[in-house]
Order: C-alpha cells, then structure tokens, then sequence
C-alpha cells in the first residue's frame, strides 16, 4: 500500500469490504462482491466504477486546435462542442504513448481525459508539442471521474442527477449541477452497455457515488468486471493491447487515422508489422498475457495481450498480436500454463448485445 495514490472514493471503497489492489500507482477497488455479479449487474440492470484514476487536463487560448491538432491524431476540425472523440498520443515513430478522449467544450477549449499510468508522461509529452502562450493544466488531483453503466444507466441518472439527458447522443456529453459542483455528464463508457461518464469535483464524489448506489438498480463493480466486460467488447487497454511498440494502426484502429494535422508519428501510424487480433477460446480455461500464439503448424507468430473468461459468452477469449503474414489465419494455438489451447480468429466484438448506443427517454 506504501506510496499508492488514494482516489476520492477510497475510504468509503475500504469501508464497504471492496479488495482493493494497486493499479497505476493508484489505491483501487478490484471488486466488492464477486466479478462475476459485478459484470452480470452492468449487462442487466446498471454498476457504478470508481475510474477516479483517469487524468483530465486542460488546454485553452487562441489557436489550441490547431496546437492539439499536431500534437494529437484526432482530427479536431471536425470535432464541434459538446462532442468528443477517441484517438491516440503517438510517439515520433508511431508507436502509441496512450490512448485518450478529447472533449471540444468551446472553440479553442477542450479536455483530455488520459490513462492513469500515464498522467506524467502525456502531460509532459503533450506540453513539449504547444506553442507559448497556451493554457495547459493537469486538473487531475482536483477532479473525480464515476462511470455508470447498464442497460438501465438512463433511467438511474434521470432519477438521480438533475437535469434533461434524454437527447444526449453517444460521443456527446452536457453539463449539470450537482450538490453545489460543476457536474459534466459524458455518454461514453468502457462496458459495451448504455453509459455515462461523469466528471465533477473531487470534493463532491463521495455524495454522487452514495446517491447511485441508493438506488436499488445499481451496485458497485469493480476493476475485475471492468476488465471482462471491456474484453468481451474488444477494448484495448494500455499497457496490454496498446503500447509505443505498436501503432494505431496494428492495433486495428487505422480506420481512426483521419486528421489532415500533421501531428507527431503521423508517418509512422500507418505502419503494420503485427495485427492485433480476436481469438475465441472453447471452455472456461482462459489464455493470460504473455502466452505464446502459434499456427497451426506449431510455429510461433505472436504473444497474447488480454485474455479471460467471458461471463456474458460463456467461453474464454483473447486479443493477442500475430505476425501480420499470419494474421488472417483462421485457426490457431495458444501455449499456455501446462497446456495447449485451441483458438480461433473471430471478428470483434466477442459481446454483440451491447446497449452503448440505444435510446433513450423516449
């Protein structure tokens, strides 16, 4: 525990019996009852995450997007207020520092919302890329961030949030009040279900977080079902499915790669040496990150990244990196603890009853 960062959320996390567990340097509830309910409860009703450790930063002044623009590979003339877009921080050879969402608030003014491993090194790498005259600050300290997920994540915010979010789009997000704090209400998430992302002072977190939990449709979840659950949807994490060894567009997201900027590693993010691809796994016994893929002639042609049971398919699943001469196989071997594991290549998502874009309030 010595040096973890606690979040807003930590004390009452320990309080309620959560197994917390370092991740990111950060204090954080891994799960409060099981996984496997925590993940079932955000496929049928609504959870809430503590995602505190997420960084948000700041830029505004005159000329920010087209500063962020060269910085970044979003394409942000595209990108109006109350929108926001995912893409990537690159390094100057492509390779990906981390993925992010930018927010447009007003013209020249915008958020970016960052992994939390990588506060220190996006701010600073991000700030190398601007211009003098710029305001860019790292809000992160002050700032908490709840994500409520579930196919009934609408119907609890309505009850529980002041304020009309029934024509709020998907990649868009509005702003509320709420117990006396700025309150920004982002439907975005990383479950593959309905959800929003919500941003409000770290002083007010504890108040939101016990006024979702009241409600008899929500339960907490917890880093494990986070990680299930944005499996079974194909989401990459950093760290795993995304590092500066691996471009945008290996890791499947070339199609992302619109901006006419010319941002840092823009040459680079083109380049495909490896694919990241979606391996379906028969039975329950899972692959882990490290283990070795192999052809069907037993020939290694890559390494599994994430890997794990899927609750909502009821078989294991993977993402691993193959060589990109073998990629489009349809059938391969995973090497893994004591055994061997069949696998086969399966178009992504591996969940494909997800709620993210339903609508809602009508």
């Amino acid at each position: 525990m010595e040096n973890l960062v606690k979040t807003p959320l930590s004390d009452w996390n320990r309080s309620h019996g959560a197994k917390m567990v370092p991740f990111a340097g950060f204090d954080m509830p891994v799960q409060y009852a099981s996984i496997l309910a925590e993940h079932e409860q955000t496929r049928t009703k609504a959870a809430v995450f503590d995602i505190c450790h997420m960084g948000e930063f700041y830029l505004s002044g005159p000329g920010a997007a087209a500063a962020l623009g060269t910085a970044v590979t979003h394409d942000l003339d595209t990108l109006a207020p109350g929108k926001c877009r995912y893409g990537f921080l690159l390094a100057a050879d492509g390779g990906v520092v981390d993925d992010l969402i930018i927010y447009c608030l007003a013209q020249d003014e915008y958020m970016l919302v960052v992994n939390g491993a990588r506060i220190a090194v996006d701010f600073e790498t991000i700030r190398s890329r601007l211009p003098q005259g710029l305001k860019f600050v790292d809000a992160s300290p002050e700032t908490a961030k709840i994500d409520l997920q579930g196919p009934l994540a609408y119907d609890v915010l309505a009850a529980r949030v002041p304020g009309d979010f029934s024509g709020l789009k998907y990649f868009n997000f509005a702003f509320t009040d709420f117990a006396g704090g700025k309150l920004m209400v982002s439907r975005t998430g990383y479950t593959g279900e309905l959800g929003y992302e919500l941003f409000l002072p770290a002083t007010k977190a504890v108040e939101l977080w016990e006024a979702f939990v009241a409600d008899p449709r929500v339960a907490p979840a917890g880093l494990g079902a986070r990680d299930t659950l944005r499996l079974e949807m194909g989401y990459p994490l950093y760290g795993q499915d995304l590092d500066e060894a691996h471009t945008p567009a290996e890791a499947g997201y070339g199609w992302l790669l619109t901006s006419p900027a010319a941002y840092v590693g823009k040459e680079g993010a083109g380049v495909v040496r490896q694919k990241l691809v979606a391996l379906e796994i028969p039975g329950r016994r899972s692959a882990r990150h490290g283990d070795v893929v192999c052809d069907r002639n037993g020939a290694q042609v890559g390494v599994v990244t994430s890997a794990s049971f899927g609750p909502s398919l009821g078989h294991a699943a993977a993402l691993a990196y193959v060589d990109a001469a073998a990629a489009e196989a349809k059938e391969f071997r995973i090497r893994a603890a004591r055994t061997e594991l069949a696998a086969t290549r399966r178009a992504l998502p591996f969940y494909k009853a997800g709620t993210a874009r339903k609508s809602v309030g009508v």
